[in-house]
């Protein structure tokens, strides 16, 4: 069974321009304990998939479902995050995560699963720090450990990485991969970068420009564990050059030039 499972959804919204067909009769499925990335053009949808997987809206036609059962809004086993951390700046470190647990939820329990998770994204010693006092990486850090509070079985980020410098993007790459490897989680990610899709990857999913379909679902077959030398690898550059290929291919920019 899919932890994750599109069948044949749309979405169509209004906007100021009129209606917007963001998605159609697109089919996905994620197994289980799989990191899979989303890549595509501008625009193409794919934040909209990963609202539309964790519940955040609802598909126009099709169902979307989560271990077997339709998703009709919000769900705990879900954790999100977005490319903004979105801290409380009034808020210490240790209190934005805090923000994710529910109320009359048992305090003992949340304060050890607190403090493993600052621990796992490496924050000792600056629980009290505020968001201003912090880095973009270390805030980052802190809305992850938010999004793994509950512990959810499915991971859905969207571009968490991409306001980061490229170094503490490469970085924040290999603690995410540290962390999916010890917490087994189903991570569905969203990324502009290629290169970041393949380093993190089982598979990686190349949508068209909007209204979103799959044009190309690839498995990636580096084996783990990952480092940065599997960056410099001849198959590490053979699949960039083959997405990079594919998603031109797809937005006709290569046409363009051709003519």
């Amino acid at each position: 069974m899919s932890a994750i499972a599109l069948d044949k959804v749309s979405l169509t919204y209004r906007g100021q321009a009129g209606m917007t067909h963001a998605i159609a009769q697109l089919d996905l499925r994620i197994e289980a304990g799989t990191f899979v990335a989303l890549i595509g053009p501008s625009g193409c949808g794919k934040s909209s998939i990963v609202k539309l997987a964790s519940g955040l809206i609802p598909p126009s036609a099709g169902t979307v479902t989560l271990g077997g059962k339709p998703v009709s809004g919000p769900q705990r086993q879900v954790g999100i995050a977005f490319q903004k951390p979105t801290l409380l700046p009034w808020k210490t470190a240790l209190q934005n995560i805090l923000v994710a647990a529910p109320r009359g939820a048992e305090h003992a329990a949340i304060d050890t699963r607190t403090r493993e998770l600052i621990r796992l994204v490496r924050l000792e010693g600056f629980e009290r720090h505020y968001p201003h006092e912090l880095s973009g990486g270390m805030q980052q850090r802190v809305a992850l450990a938010r999004a793994l509070l509950l512990d959810p079985a499915v991971l859905l980020m969207d571009e968490p990485f991409a306001a980061l410098d490229a170094l503490t993007r490469e970085q924040m790459s290999l603690e995410l991969l540290k962390l999916w490897g010890q917490q087994d989680k189903t991570v569905l990610f969203v990324t502009h970068s290629i290169s970041e899709a393949v380093f993190l990857s089982d598979r990686v999913v190349v949508l068209s420009p909007r209204p979103a379909r799959v044009v190309e679902d690839i498995a990636i077959p580096l084996a783990r564990p990952r480092d940065l030398a599997t960056m410099g690898s001849a198959p590490f550059g053979t699949l960039c050059n083959h997405l990079r290929q594919r998603l031109l291919e797809t937005t006709g920019v290569q046409q363009e030039l051709a003519a």
